[in-house]
């Protein structure tokens, strides 16, 4: 406590014993609020006496209508103000007044990460890719066998007698070269035109950089384990059976469930209501061990998980907050001391002091991991591997139709006809090879009855 000095007026502060807000070290108290009260101190020209709070609590109607925690000693008049993790509600505003918050947070779920990240789901092996970069790599594929069976009709040097030699490269011949391609093993049939040959340079190509980048992000996903969480929101642990749940007994957090019109959030309260002996816990350093040591969910503040998740590496906080929120620093309703702090608390934060003491309360090892978050690879990511595939499919073809237009150059000069006109007959031949063998059939079978 900042002793009485001469001429400044004194306050009693009450606060409440939580880490990283007001921790005691060697007999002083030390953490968030205390620098807080002392910047502040600083500003407003006032000493100071802390107390912590008799009764350990924040501040809740008990059953006889009075007020608990640090809200009643203000209501009494046995402290002047109360600087802690005080949550801002309408009925606490009814009672005491509330400076501009110095924190803001809002709701969210504690959860242990061998309990939620254990189940993995049956089709896993999908994750390291988006569902997006899964269609383009199947319309790759498919485009890519396609214009295989289309070059290897198209090339003389592959096919050179449509009428009398049989095509290896058929449909499902192509589907099978590709598939054999894009697990790295050897198939048949060989290419020997040049133009198939850059089409299947090209693919083996693609299928070796998309193989890498699987699995990198397969590796990278599986030594993650903070990316499949079942549990991303509230509905997500209403519908759960595994954990258990509960929360802050008195605390603003109970009540936001309780008057809360969410379907959800009734479903929540009235589960909490219902086993309150069993899942309300005490206080908040009892959340944490029972969330570390058993299979339980702690719905609390935020900002005090993210806490906890940074101190403890097995911990971490669900995606989803709600209820928006923040601490204010409690004052009677009549104090000349509100928006004096008030003033001052904008002030702070302007300055960037209120960023600095947030970051020096909050950091740890583990928080500065948890901002690596892992994350399916995306189409994004392989943009320039699928151009590189279109641009070697497009050569191929390319060079199929000038294989071609070459053979029908020679053919149309031994035939003295136009060389367009040998082009269209020997292209329609092949793409219509099939047509033709089933006419050259009948016409066989005609002549032998």
């Amino acid at each position: 406590s900042r002793g009485p000095e001469e001429g400044l007026p004194t306050l009693t502060v009450t606060t409440i014993l939580e880490d990283p807000y007001v921790m005691v070290r060697s007999a002083e108290l030390e953490g968030y609020c205390i620098d807080l009260l002392k910047a502040l101190a600083a500003m407003l020209h006032f000493s100071y006496k802390v107390k912590v709070v008799g009764d350990g609590h924040y501040g809740a109607v008990s059953s006889s209508g009075n007020w608990t925690g640090m809200i009643g000693e203000i209501l009494r008049q046995e402290a002047d103000i109360a600087v802690a993790p005080l949550t801002v509600t309408s009925a606490r505003e009814e009672v005491v007044s509330f400076t501009t918050p110095f924190l803001q947070t809002g709701i969210g779920i504690l959860l242990r990460k061998d309990t939620v990240s254990q189940d993995m789901s049956f089709f896993h092996f999908l994750a390291p890719f988006s569902k997006e970069t899964w269609t383009g790599l199947l319309f790759a594929y498919v485009l890519t066998c396609f214009c295989l069976f289309l070059v290897a009709r198209l090339s003389p040097c592959e096919w050179n007698e449509p009428k009398n030699e049989e095509n290896h490269f058929t449909f499902l011949n192509s589907l099978w070269f590709g598939a054999g391609a894009l697990s790295l093993q050897g198939v048949t049939p060989r290419p020997k035109a040049l133009s198939v040959r850059v089409v299947a340079a090209v693919w083996w190509l693609f299928t070796i950089a998309l193989l890498a980048a699987y699995i990198a992000n397969f590796t990278a996903l599986l030594s993650s384990g903070s990316e499949q969480l079942p549990i991303q929101t509230f509905e997500d642990l209403v519908k759960q059976r595994k954990l258990e749940f509960g929360t802050l007994e008195g605390s603003s957090t109970f009540y936001f469930f309780k008057n809360s019109k969410n379907p959800i959030h009734q479903m929540i309260y009235e589960y909490m209501d219902k086993r309150r002996d069993h899942v309300l816990v005490k206080t908040y350093q009892e959340a944490v061990q029972r969330v570390m040591e058993s299979n339980y969910a702690f719905i609390g503040e935020s900002i005090s998980q993210d806490l906890a998740a940074a101190r403890h590496c097995d911990l971490i906080r669900a995606p989803e907050v709600i209820g928006a929120r923040g601490f204010g620093i409690a004052t009677t309703q009549v104090s000349p001391w509100t928006k004096k702090l008030s003033i001052a608390v904008l002030k702070l934060r302007e300055s960037g002091d209120l960023d600095y003491l947030r970051n020096k309360w909050w950091e740890s090892s583990c928080l500065r991991k948890s901002r690596d978050r892992w994350s399916p690879l995306q189409p994004q990511a392989l943009g320039g591997l699928f151009l590189t595939l279109a641009i070697g499919l497009a050569l191929g073809v390319i060079a199929a139709v000038v294989e071609l237009s070459n053979k029908s150059r020679h053919a149309a000069g031994h035939a003295k006809k136009s060389c367009c006109s040998v082009f269209t007959e020997e292209m329609c031949t092949r793409l219509r090879i099939k047509e033709n063998t089933r006419q050259s059939q009948e016409t066989s079978g005609r002549a032998n009855a």
